[in-house]
């Protein structure tokens, strides 16, 4: 693993988040999971921010200790908005 993937900087987890999102919608679980983000919706809100088109889907998830609501984000066609 590079020293920049190994960074809590929130560029770093920016750059991450988009990176995935490049290739396939990015779970709550999976941010803080695979990416090391711990507050993935601050992240996404400032990709939004920055410009680009992240829409967030909620779903359900179920592990040992019950159901939790989650969001799922998808980068849009483009990943900009126009």
């Amino acid at each position: 693993m590079t020293k920049k993937l190994l960074s809590t900087n929130a560029g770093h987890q920016r750059e991450r988040i988009l990176a995935w999102l490049l290739t396939a919608p990015l779970t709550t679980l999976e941010a803080r999971q695979k990416l090391d983000v711990l507050h993935p919706a601050a992240r996404v809100m400032e990709l939004q921010q920055a410009g680009k088109s992240i829409h967030t889907y909620w779903t359900t998830v179920e592990t040992p200790l019950g159901k939790h609501r989650i969001a799922e984000y998808v980068l849009l066609s483009g990943g900009n908005h126009e």
